[in-house]
């Protein structure tokens, strides 16, 4: 069973602006991305932070499935980007091979940050600085064979909004 607690930090307005989510399952982890998926609006980032093995494309495949992608999805990990159609487009990025962030700045992800999709990214940490002030970051956290802890935190007001429909999913 998924279990959420609003993680200390409100914004100014009171809604919370951090949530961690416990999953015990793939599917656990995909249905919370699909619940985002369902909510995401043109222009949404999520950047996603984790280890191997974290539940980092499994949270995409959710989130593909809230946007209504019928295809597969899998980790671009050798593209650094896969295109896939729903009811928005939706740019999945992995930077797993990338090591500087200059290299992130080369790959021209300008477009699609101002395109009309969602982005997610994997392995965003490698990335700070090139992404929007505005975005919900996923840290996820391996814990154990069938256990992942996200610690979801909202940056700005669209995301505390989505991160508070989270909330009441489980709650």
């Amino acid at each position: 069973m998924t279990q959420a607690n609003p993680s200390p930090g409100l914004s100014q307005a009171g809604s919370i602006s951090a949530l961690e989510v416990m999953s015990y399952s793939p599917e656990e982890t995909q249905k919370i991305g699909k619940r985002l998926g369902g909510e995401a609006k043109a222009g949404d980032v999520f950047l996603l932070v984790g280890g191997l093995g974290s539940g980092k494309t499994c949270l995409v495949q959710g989130l593909a499935a809230g946007l209504g992608v019928e295809d597969v999805v899998s980790s671009p990990s050798f593209v650094l980007l896969k295109q896939y159609r729903g009811r928005l487009p939706l740019y999945h990025i992995d930077l797993y091979r990338v090591d500087r962030r200059e290299e992130v700045e080369d790959l021209g992800l300008e477009d699609y940050l101002s395109g009309p999709g969602v982005m997610v990214v994997e392995w965003a940490d490698r990335g700070w600085g090139v992404w929007p002030q505005d975005h919900l970051l996923i840290e996820m956290d391996y814990l154990a064979e069938t256990q992942r802890r996200l610690n979801i935190k909202a940056h700005g007001s669209r995301y505390e909004v989505l991160l508070q429909n989270l909330q009441q999913t489980w709650s």
